[in-house]
């Protein structure tokens, strides 16, 4: 029985709850991975969605955080509604729900168990095992939503060929397939198999904590009965803690009725919110626009409101929904009021047991209520104005979730206001992006299959002349690459002098699959990449950062003549030299660089790829980072060779110009 790829699934409603708020709080990208992460059918939706015909051929899939850079955080935020906006659709019985949530904890165990062991046995890819882990009984999430029937005993039975025959379809690759085809071998067939099946196999064994899982583990892997115990009263307690912090109750009762009801309450209000929005077309500058949609405000609210824009340095009386607008203009400091206060420090307050201030009186006497929530709005990162809601000391929780959501999309349609660009402009500009990356990637396949042919070559050859003619060829082909993702690249992003500024760490993500497909698309060579979760902002233009850090990483990845690793790391912020720096650390597990080129490592020389590092790029790097006022050092051994960047932090500039 075949199975779209796309198949929509139904997940817990505090999973999904708490993976829409997440995402409208602008948590950090990890943390909403993390939750994302943690439930089987969105981790599906994600994976069919990022191995669509969307973003054309692509390398293989090798876990959720590739996939998630891969559709990018616009996709991402809308992928979550859809979902939640699918998921309330779902009507399911008590049982079912209990059912429901007893999936959600043994699908979780196996891939945390799975990632366990992963580490443990030095598996290179962890978070590949944590995701198959997630995915294996796929099939019995299809079957809870199917009615009672030769079907849904089907996919029952048929569960380990069905995630196989998925994950092949979303792009995860042959070994992962087979490790969703013979989870369910006996662990005396599987103790030759390749450590993916193994790891999987033994992790939904160990998930049931039971004797057999114990036995198994011994079978497989040697591991003895203490330390396989140890391992599984661990992985209970990050269920629980995952469980807690999500809301998820794991006892034998279980009603999802009270937050299915939620969720639905919670899509309704950002419907109305939008809806609203579409009531007050953009026209005029941002603070008529602003003034004029305090009418949707109310209309969504229920409530009066005023709007105050920022003059000066301070707060004028625009517009208001209940009548004449007085001639109020305060000053925004100090702080003392519920509107300035919201307006200097950007967050929604509500007045509440607050003792109100002169001003929240005169407030209040506008909207005859008896409280008020100050919501501010932004635009392009800035507190352009703020909204007074009326309201009471009961209700003002719900005025202030209503209110925020308001201004969270208002803050979006003036950001694109004031950047002079509508929303289809932005659609048409967006796609259009779109082909040209997916045009860059076809060109670039070739590219790759060529470079490869030229690597064989060369070692069946020992003609110098041809050799010299080959390394000629594969240079122009480099060239070809750098050029092909400039024009990927958009045009903000697109300048290549040394002035400017990027985000390091963005960079290196879009870089990621430009690399991996060129230089690291067989079996023997791997490329991890380490981010740090502070600001990575460089006073540097993106185009360096893409020139420096592709000579850097292509050298590395051809010093791995019998395969190895290239691992990428960003660390934030470093202080030096009474400066703030950002340090990139591009490191390989090679031989080290020979002593001959070691002596004038940066000067150029005479090639020597595939022994070292050295040849022309080296110098241009260094040239590129004496510009910039950088810092480069390298230290190389037989352990491999690292080279250490300082890269100027964009907070200096910012500090100079204060």
């Amino acid at each position: 029985m075949q199975i779209a790829p796309d198949i929509q699934l139904p997940s817990l409603p505090e999973v999904t709850l708490r993976a829409l708020e997440a995402c409208h709080q602008d948590e950090s990208y990890r943390r909403i991975s993390d939750i994302v992460s943690a439930d089987t059918a969105l981790v599906s939706r994600i994976l069919a969605l990022a191995n669509s015909a969307l973003y054309g051929p692509v390398a293989e899939i090798r876990s959720i955080d590739q996939a998630l850079l891969r559709l990018g955080t616009r996709r991402f935020h809308t992928l979550v509604l859809t979902a939640a906006l699918r998921q309330i659709l779902y009507e399911l019985g008590a049982d079912q729900w209990q059912q429901l949530r007893d999936f959600w904890r043994h699908s979780l165990t196996t891939a945390l168990t799975a990632r366990a062991l992963a580490t443990l046995t030095r598996y290179p890819e962890p978070d590949q095992a944590f995701m198959l882990g997630m995915l294996h009984n796929v099939g019995e999430l299809i079957a809870l939503k199917t009615p009672p029937g030769d079907t849904q005993q089907y996919y029952f039975d048929h569960q380990a060929d069905i995630a196989a025959a998925l994950v092949s379809s979303w792009g995860l690759g042959p070994m992962a397939a087979d490790a969703m085809r013979y989870q369910q071998a006996m662990p005396t067939e599987i103790r030759d198999a390749g450590h993916l099946v193994k790891l999987i196999s033994l992790a939904t064994r160990l998930a049931l904590s039971d004797a057999a899982g114990i036995a198994a583990a011994g079978t497989i892997f040697g591991l003895n009965e203490e330390l396989t115990r140890e391992i599984n009263r661990r992985i209970d307690q990050e269920v629980s803690g995952m469980a807690e912090s999500l809301g998820i109750p794991l006892s034998d009762e279980y009603d999802a009725s009270h937050s299915n009801q939620k969720l639905k309450q919670t899509i309704l209000k950002q419907a109305m919110a939008n809806q609203a929005l579409d009531l007050s077309p953009l026209r005029g500058n941002a603070q008529e626009y602003l003034a004029a949609t305090v009418n949707s405000l109310t209309l969504i609210t229920g409530l009066p409101a005023l709007y105050f824009s920022q003059a000066g340095d301070g707060l004028t009386l625009l517009s208001a929904s209940n009548g004449d607008i007085p001639d109020l203009s305060v000053a925004s400091g100090p702080a003392t009021s519920v509107l300035t206060e919201a307006f200097s420090t950007g967050d929604a307050l509500c007045l509440e047991e607050r003792s109100p201030t002169v001003l929240d009186r005169q407030l209040l006497s506008l909207l005859k209520t008896p409280s008020l929530v100050a919501i501010p709005v932004k635009g392009n990162e800035e507190c352009a104005g703020v909204f007074v809601v009326g309201t009471d000391k009961e209700n003002s929780a719900q005025t202030e979730e209503l209110g925020r959501l308001f201004s969270e999309k208002l803050s979006q349609a003036l950001t694109t206001m004031l950047s002079g660009a509508d929303g289809q402009d932005n659609i048409e500009a967006e796609l259009a992006r779109e082909a040209i990356r997916r045009q860059v990637h076809e060109v670039s396949n070739p590219l790759t299959i060529i470079r490869q042919y030229i690597y064989q070559l060369r070692t069946r050859l020992d003609d110098d002349e041809v050799l010299q003619e080959l390394d000629v060829i594969r240079d122009e082909l480099d060239r070809a690459g750098d050029l092909l993702l400039q024009i990927s690249r958009t045009p903000e992003h697109d300048s290549t002098g040394s002035t400017g500024s990027c985000n390091l760490n963005d960079e290196l993500r879009i870089l990621r699959d430009l690399l991996e497909d060129s230089l690291f698309s067989g079996e023997d060579k791997s490329l991890e990449l380490e981010l740090c979760d502070e600001p990575t902002d460089v006073a540097v233009s993106g185009a360096v950062i893409r020139q420096v850090v592709i000579n850097l990483v292509r050298n590395a990845a051809e010093s791995l003549v019998d395969g190895g690793n290239v691992s990428i790391h960003t660390l934030a912020p470093v202080w030096q030299s009474g400066k703030t720096w950002v340090e990139l650390e591009i490191a390989d597990t090679g031989n080290g660089i020979p002593a001959e080129v070691r002596k004038n490592l940066f000067s150029p020389v005479r090639s020597t790829k595939g022994k070292g590092h050295s040849g022309l790029g080296l110098s241009v790097v260094k040239q590129l980072i004496d510009d910039m006022e950088g810092i480069i050092n390298c230290r190389t051994g037989r352990g491999g060779t690292a080279f250490r960047i300082l890269f100027p932090s964009a907070a200096n500039k910012k500090n100079d110009d204060e």
